[in-house]
């Protein structure tokens, strides 16, 4: 034990003796929050801008008008009509809503008309106008209908039903949709760094080999298998520390709910650092370079990763694409993130985690059946 944890020491030392090498194992996972905050941070909140032509001069219209002044999210802009036509095609107005004379009268004779609305950008703008305003015109002539021809029964419901005590009142919930897509891009993007990472930190065993330090070292009493539990160790050490540094900065200084305990997003993900180291000695076990290793790493992580839905949606891809996922670890530890974050308790997702912890162990009994295979000793260029 003695022996591993001066192996230990001596790949830290050597490792972040360089001081860039810091920010690439540590602090390049941070990156993956910016760009999450580039793509679902902007407010998506708009103000749609009305513009009001009244010809119909009258108590009934004029409240109309202060209704829609009242909406949330609506500027409303009184207009002459001989400016509607610019104001729609310069995009200054999103529309225009025209009261003509008589307009009151038909509201009071329980049949609504002479009422226009005016744009050019479609149903998803006066839908939303229509939703509220014939809802409120609609009110006034089912009250005109109850008087049944009563002017002053009429006058007296109206007054009733403009300052009733019944309000509605709006409340904004929380987007929890957008901090989910936010954190599980920024996983995706941590899932990435630490496939490269467990790489590179791997790779120091074909570096060493090339330096002839690794033989050096079995000359003594250190043998292979401590040599590769210490580098194992090293891998854990290095992606614990990306752990958790990029998911405490994801909720403690980005403020980014996971809508998940973050213990839990911690236990996944430390999992996921076995699978990565498996493929890293995999990919170790079968190269016979550095430059082999970092040509097999490029062919390995990045498309798996691209096809297991790291940076966009799983499901914006083709069905086939999708199964494929279904084979990736990568796949599997976004989806126990997603089902985490949608309530699932984390002891029901046992399948979940049982398939996870099956790749990290067929990934290691297969980094060690190469390994055993691979008795020669071999002189490196």
């Amino acid at each position: 034990m003695k022996d591993v944890l001066w192996l230990i020491k001596n790949t830290l030392s050597v490792t972040f003796r360089k001081k860039k090498n810091i920010i690439i194992y540590l602090f390049m996972p941070l990156i993956g929050i910016f760009i999450s905050l580039l793509a679902y941070g902007v407010d998506q909140k708009e103000v749609l801008h009305v513009g009001i032509v009244n010809h119909d001069q009258n108590k009934i219209t004029s409240d109309t008008i202060k209704f829609l002044e009242g909406l949330k999210n609506v500027k409303v802009t009184e207009i002459d009509d001989s400016k509607v036509k610019d104001n729609i095609i310069s995009g200054t107005l999103d529309c225009v809503i025209t009261f003509e004379k008589g307009y009151t009268t038909s509201v009071l004779n329980r049949h609504p008309s002479h009422i226009e609305i005016t744009s050019i950008k479609g149903a998803e703008i006066t839908g939303f106008v229509k939703s509220y305003l014939y809802q409120y015109i609609d009110n006034i002539a089912t009250l005109s209908r109850a008087a049944n021809g009563n002017q002053t029964t009429f006058e007296t419901m109206y007054k009733h039903f403009q300052h009733s005590g019944f309000q509605l009142k709006t409340q904004s919930l929380a987007d929890t949709s957008k901090n989910n897509e936010m954190s599980n891009q920024t996983i995706g993007f941590l899932i990435m760094i630490m496939l490269y990472s467990a790489g590179s930190l791997t790779e120091i065993i074909l570096l060493e080999k090339e330096n002839r330090t690794y033989f050096r070292l079995l000359s003594t009493p250190i043998n292979a298998r401590k040599y590769i539990l210490s580098n194992i160790i090293v891998n854990m050490i290095v992606m614990t520390a990306q752990v958790l540094i990029t998911l405490t900065a994801l909720t403690s200084v980005f403020h980014i709910n996971m809508n998940m305990p973050i213990w839990e997003a911690a236990a996944v993900m430390l999992l996921f650092a076995l699978i990565s180291i498996g493929i890293s000695l995999i990919i170790v076990a079968f190269s016979t370079s550095r430059n082999t290793a970092n040509a097999l790493q490029n062919v390995i992580v990045s498309p798996t990763c691209l096809l297991a839905g790291c940076f966009w949606p799983v499901e914006i891809m083709p069905k086939t694409i999708q199964k494929v996922a279904d084979f990736l670890p990568q796949r599997w530890t976004l989806d126990t993130i997603t089902k985490l974050q949608d309530g699932h308790s984390f002891s029901s997702l046992y399948l979940n985690l049982l398939i996870l912890f099956s790749f990290a162990i067929a990934f290691f009994l297969i980094a060690i059946y190469r390994f055993s295979r691979n008795k020669h000793t071999r002189n490196f260029v």
